[in-house]
C-alpha cells in the first residue's frame, strides 16, 4: 500500500523557508552594522598616540678616537732606604703626601756611636801625621849624610823606607776618617730628588739593616697613564698625540703621549702606551682611567641621543611616514660625542625621525607632528 508523503514534504518546505528568511535577516543586520561603523569611523578619525617633534640627521666633522683602558702610575718612583745598619732611628721628619726638596732630611739615626768612631779615627790620623813628620826628618837627614859616609847604605835605606811607610799609614788613617765621615752622613736619610712621599715605612725607635726600605718618593710628583692597546692599533698611535682621560671619579684630564713601548706582551698581544699627565691634576697613582686617543677627524651622520631608543640590546629610531605613522628602524651606532650619536647604517640623510618621546611609541603608531624644537615637552594623548 503506497504511503502519503505530502505532509512530510510540506513540513520540510516550511523549515527551509524559515531558514532562508533568517539568513536574509542576518545579512541585512550585518550590512546595517557595517554601514554604521563606517559612519562612526568617518565621524571619529583615529587619534594620534603622541604629539611629537621631528628632526633630520646632520653631517658633522667629528674626531676619530681610539679608546683604551689603563692605570695611573708614578713616572719614576724612588726607593729610599737605609745605607747604614745597626743604628736606632731617632727621628722621622716627613709623612705620606708631603712634598720634599732634593737634599731635605727625611729621617735621622742616633749618631753618637758613629761620631765617637770618627773622633777616634781623626786622632789616629793626627798620630800618623806626626809619625810621617818624624820619618821625613830622619830620611832627609840620612840623605844629607850619605855623601860623607857617616851612615851606611843600610841605615839610609831604613830611614827612607820608614818615610814611605809613614806616608802609607797617613793615607790609611785619612781613608778611615773619610769612611767614618761617610757613615756619619749616612745617619741622615736625604731626599734624592724633588717629589712627593708616596709611602713611609720608617718608624721611630726601629733598628734597621743596610738596604732596608724606609720611604717611597714619586719623583717630581710626575704621573703617567699606562694604557694597554692591541698590537693592531699600536701603529695608529704616535708620540705627542693628545689624549683625553676620564678618571674613576668622573674627572677629565688631558694628557699627551710620551712614548710607545717598543715590545708587545707575547701572552696578551697588547702593548703599553705611556701618557704624560699634567701636574696637580686629580689623578692619583693607582687609579684606573679610561682614555681616548685623538687620531684625526672624519664626517659623521649624527642624531641626538634622545632620538635613539635601546630595545632588546639594539638601537632603533622611529621614522615618520607620509601618513603620519612611524616605522621602527634598526640602526648601527658608531661614535658618541656629548649628547650626539653617530649613525653608521640604517638611516638616510633625508629621513625625518621622532626627536623626543620615542620610548613611548610602537611600530605603526599614528603621531601628531608639531613644530616645537627637539627636546621640548612631549604631550601624551589618550
Amino acid at each position: 500500500m503506497q504511503k502519503n508523503i505530502y505532509p512530510r514534504f510540506k513540513l520540510f518546505s516550511y523549515k527551509s523557508l524559515l531558514l532562508v528568511t533568517a539568513g536574509i535577516g542576518f545579512l541585512i543586520i550585518l550590512n546595517t552594522v557595517g554601514a554604521n561603523e563606517k559612519k562612526t569611523n568617518a565621524a571619529n578619525p583615529a587619534k594620534a598616540a603622541l604629539t611629537v617633534s621631528i628632526i633630520k640627521p646632520q653631517t658633522k666633522d667629528w674626531p676619530v678616537q681610539l679608546y683604551a683602558n689603563g692605570s695611573v702610575a708614578a713616572w719614576q718612583e724612588a726607593l729610599i732606604g737605609s745605607e747604614i745598619g745597626g743604628l736606632r732611628l731617632a727621628t722621622v721628619n716627613v709623612n705620606v703626601g708631603d712634598t720634599v726638596q732634593r737634599g731635605q732630611i727625611l729621617a735621622s739615626f742616633a749618631s753618637e756611636t758613629v761620631a765617637a768612631e770618627l773622633a777616634q779615627q781623626q786622632a789616629a790620623l793626627e798620630e800618623a801625621q806626626a809619625a810621617l813628620g818624624q820619618a821625613q826628618f830622619n830620611a832627609e837627614k840620612a840623605r844629607t849624610l850619605a855623601a860623607s859616609g857617616a851612615l851606611s847604605a843600610q841605615q839610609i835605606l831604613q830611614y827612607t823606607t820608614a818615610e814611605t811607610s809613614a806616608k802609607a799609614q797617613l793615607k790609611s788613617a785619612q781613608a778611615r776618617v773619610n769612611s767614618a765621615q761617610i757613615r756619619l752622613r749616612q745617619t741622615q736619610v736625604i731626599a734624592p730628588d724633588d717629589g712627593v712621599i708616596s709611602e713611609r715605612l720608617a718608624t721611630v725607635g726601629a733598628v734597621t739593616q743596610p738596604g732596608q726600605e724606609l720611604f717611597k718618593l714619586i719623583r717630581k710628583n710626575r704621573l703617567e697613564w699606562r694604557a694597554e692597546v692591541t698590537s693592531s692599533e699600536l701603529s695608529r698611535i704616535k708620540p705627542a698625540q693628545e689624549v683625553k682621560l676620564t678618571l674613576a671619579n668622573g674627572a677629565a684630564v688631558n694628557g699627551k703621549v710620551r712614548m710607545v713601548a717598543p715590545t708587545v706582551n707575547p701572552q696578551t698581544r697588547n702593548a703599553m702606551v705611556y701618557v704624560d699627565l699634567p701636574l696637580h691634576s686629580e689623578a692619583r697613582a693607582g687609579m684606573f682611567a679610561k682614555g681616548s686617543f685623538e687620531l684625526g677627524r672624519s664626517p659623521a651622520l649624527t642624531l641626538p641621543q634622545q632620538a635613539v631608543v635601546l630595545r632588546d640590546g639594539f638601537s632603533y629610531v622611529f621614522v615618520l611616514q607620509p601618513d603620519n605613522r612611524v616605522v621602527q628602524t634598526k640602526l648601527s651606532i658608531g661614535r658618541r660625542q656629548a649628547d650626539q650619536i653617530e649613525v653608521l647604517a640604517g638611516l638616510k640623510t633625508d629621513q625625518a625621525v621622532i626627536a623626543s618621546g620615542a620610548a613611548f611609541l610602537a611600530d605603526g603608531d599614528l603621531v601628531k607632528v608639531v613644530t616645537a624644537p627637539a627636546g621640548s615637552a612631549v604631550n601624551l594623548r589618550n
